[in-house]
Parts: C-alpha cells; structure tokens; sequence
C-alpha cells in the first residue's frame, strides 16, 4: 500500500522491450532497496527485479519488468530514456497517512486537454477515457494521477479538474506534462467499494 506523497522522482536509463518482455531501468534516487520489494513507477505497482550494481542493497539502477495488462493501461509504454518518473516506496508500519489510500493498480490513462495558471497553482483538466469510470469521481475526493495523492477540484461529464501546488509541482514529473500527454489514473478504493453492486 502507498500514500501517493511523493518525495522521489528517478530519470530513466534503459527501457528494454524484446520478444514480448518490458523492463524499464530507473536510476536509484532511493538508497537501500530489497529485491522483490514493491514501489510505485508513475503510480504503477512494480515489483525490484533487478540491482545494479549492489551494495548492501543499495543499487545505482532498480530494473522492474511488466506485463501486458500494466502496458495496456498505463503510460509506461511510452516512456523514453531520460525521462522523469514519480517513485514511490510502500509503507511501513508507523508511517503517516498523508495522503490517501494508493495500491498502485491504474484503472485507465486519462488525456490532459488543458493547464492552465490559476493564481500559484497550475490546473490540469484530465479527459477520463470510460463513462462508467466517471462514478468514482467525486468533488473534494481523491484521485491518485501519475501516483500523486490528489484533491478533485471539479467533476465535469467526462473529465475532472485537479489544482497542483508550487510544491508539487516541482517535486514530481507534472512540471514535464503538457497538453495531449497521457497520465495514469488510479481511483479512490473508497469510492470503489461504495460504488460496488
């Protein structure tokens, strides 16, 4: 389980994509890392597959393999060398909930259609792909976009308003994301189980 506070982003080394396998290679920000160990890639629950090369557990690279679901309906597959990603480790016993419930499984990418500057705070307008997604959207509530525990700041027929502060803004990947980009969105599991028939 995450929290969607994110106090990491990581560039990119490698992507390799070879006879139906991903992996992406990430340059360690993190410090000691545990293979087998669960982190968020731009919100994506991935699974450290590889260290190298290894001290102690503390890798200069974590290499993550992924499957076809999680290319399907994330924005993974479009990732390039170079580029910034939104890195989070799971929580541990005593951490604090700052943000809200992230498990890491994207539901669909959404597409930006607009940001804009609203005062300090810049707004992205996010076009949700499915109707039906629309329901776990609600105003105040939570959504996680890019692994970033967010604050629904408007709901309308088929996309949703968040506002990103300075802060986050410069500490995550959003500060790269502009008009037409696709992002990975993972709904509140609240609203899940409270939509649940």
């Amino acid at each position: 389980m995450f929290t969607g506070i994110i106090f990491k982003t990581a560039k990119v080394k490698k992507i390799n994509a070879k006879n139906g396998n991903f992996s992406v290679e990430i340059f360690n920000n993190l410090g000691k890392v545990r293979l087998g160990e669960s982190i968020t890639v731009n919100g994506v629950c991935s699974t450290v597959k590889k260290l190298a090369p290894s001290k102690g557990g503390v890798g200069k690279s974590i290499s993550f393999e992924y499957m076809p679901e999680s290319l399907k309906l994330s924005n993974l597959g479009f990732l390039k060398k170079s580029d910034t990603v939104n890195i989070e480790q799971a929580m541990r016993l005593g951490d604090k909930l700052d943000g809200h419930i992230v498990l890491g499984h994207i539901d669909q990418k959404g597409e930006i259609i607009r940001v804009r500057k609203e005062g300090n705070s810049t707004v992205f307008q996010i076009k949700v792909p499915h109707k039906k997604l629309m329901k776990f959207l609600v105003y105040k509530g939570s959504v996680a976009m890019e692994g970033i525990s967010l604050t629904v700041a408007k709901v309308l027929p088929n996309s949703f308003l968040v506002k990103i502060i300075p802060y986050t803004l410069a500490h995550t990947n959003l500060k790269y994301k502009k008009k037409g980009n696709m992002v990975n969105l993972e709904f509140d599991i609240l609203a899940k189980y409270a939509n649940k028939r």
